[in-house]
This record gives C-alpha cells, sequence and structure tokens, in this order.
C-alpha cells in the first residue's frame, strides 16, 4: 500500500449526497480479474453517455477536474453495499482522498485498507473550496491535504482542520494495511505468548498455538 503523507491538486467538486458504491462502481464489474482497470469503470453510469460517449457535462470528464486526486463529495458518500471495488476504483482514477460531511461506515473502514484518505469536514467548508478551486486562476486553485498536520488548506490559504484516528493516520504515514499492522507487531504477539504459557500453561496444552515465524 502507498504511503500518504500530503498532496496538492485540484479538488473536484461531485457534490451530491447519498452517492452509494453501486454508483461509483456497477455491480458486474465487480468480478473483473485485472483490478487494476477498477478506475475505468468508476462513475460509469455518469461519465459514459447511452452512446458510449463520455459525457461532457459530468465532471470528471471535464479538462480542469480528468485528473483531479482529491474528490469533494456530499454526505453519507460511499453509503450502500459494502463492496471494497469501489475504493478500489477510486484509486484506479488516480483519487487518493475524498472529503465529505459524512462516510457509509464499511466504505469510510474500507478506504484505510487500501491508502485512500477519506476526510469529514462540515458542507459548508466543503462548498467553500468548491467555490474557491472553481473561481481560483491555474497557479491558485490547488488544495493542500497535510496527514501530518491533520489540515485542509484551501486554494486561497483557509486551514480546516480534520479528525482521524491516530492508529489509522499512522497506519496510512507508514503505508501499512490491517495485515502489515498486525505483522508489525509479531514481536510483541510472540513475548505476550510466551509470557502467557508460564501464566496459563493448562490453556496451551489444551490449545497448542505454534508460530511459524
Amino acid at each position: 500500500m502507498r504511503p500518504f503523507d500530503r498532496l496538492a491538486g485540484i479538488a473536484a467538486p461531485l457534490l451530491k449526497a447519498n452517492i452509494d458504491t453501486d454508483m461509483i462502481i456497477r455491480v458486474e464489474h465487480m468480478t473483473a480479474s485485472d483490478q487494476s482497470r477498477l478506475g475505468d469503470h468508476a462513475f460509469e453510469t455518469w461519465r459514459i453517455g447511452p452512446d458510449g460517449r463520455e459525457d461532457p457535462g459530468f465532471v470528471l470528464n471535464q479538462p480542469r477536474y480528468r485528473s483531479a486526486p482529491i474528490l469533494l463529495a456530499g454526505d453519507n458518500f460511499g453509503c450502500g453495499s459494502s463492496r471494497e471495488h469501489a475504493v478500489g476504483a477510486l484509486l484506479g482514477r488516480g483519487i487518493r482522498v475524498v472529503i465529505a460531511p459524512s462516510f457509509g461506515e464499511t466504505f469510510y473502514d474500507n478506504c484505510f485498507q487500501r491508502g485512500l484518505l477519506p476526510i469529514r469536514l462540515a458542507a459548508q467548508s466543503i462548498e467553500c473550496i468548491a467555490d474557491e478551486t472553481e473561481k481560483g486562476a491555474c497557479n491558485y486553485d490547488k488544495t493542500v491535504v497535510d496527514l501530518l498536520s491533520t489540515s485542509v488548506h484551501s486554494p486561497r490559504g483557509n486551514r480546516y482542520r480534520f479528525e482521524i484516528e491516530a492508529r489509522r493516520r499512522d497506519a496510512l504515514l507508514k503505508g501499512l494495511d490491517d495485515i502489515e499492522q498486525s505483522l508489525a507487531l509479531l514481536n510483541e504477539v510472540e513475548n505476550w505468548q510466551s509470557s502467557d504459557r508460564s501464566t496459563r500453561p493448562w490453556l496451551w496444552k489444551l490449545h497448542p498455538f505454534r508460530s511459524n515465524a
């Protein structure tokens, strides 16, 4: 998983509420064997018209926002079914940060497994960032997301602090998913096992456990 510390880029406004995981990626793409191509299907229902061509009115098809690494969204982003592919589809489009007032709980958790940073900010703050981005000149339209200081800096320099669990912040900074975090604690786990064998030997006789490390 790629580490994340600081990112500066255009923030694309998709300020709709209740964008569910089916809107992010349709269910028929859940069995795709090549997950590196999931980005091709992100927001497909909105990006691609009935004629198979890109809809120029959709924000991520517009030249200014096509490569945006930050997505501004509405309430309850990522609600609906529990599909980790939704996070993969966003990453496949080059999106590393989603800023919304609230998220679907499972989607929010899945983000940390893949290295995508979900940030909760007030709707008014998000609208201000979107407005500044739209009105900004080419060199003054970038939003900065700083995980080290847990802050978002708008194109005009307004600063918005966000909250993130310390463990998850540390994992993103180091690029560790849950399994890699557990493996990093392997020495502590083995030390505890050794101590517990001495303290409660009867449990280990009934349920022996051997580490393969």
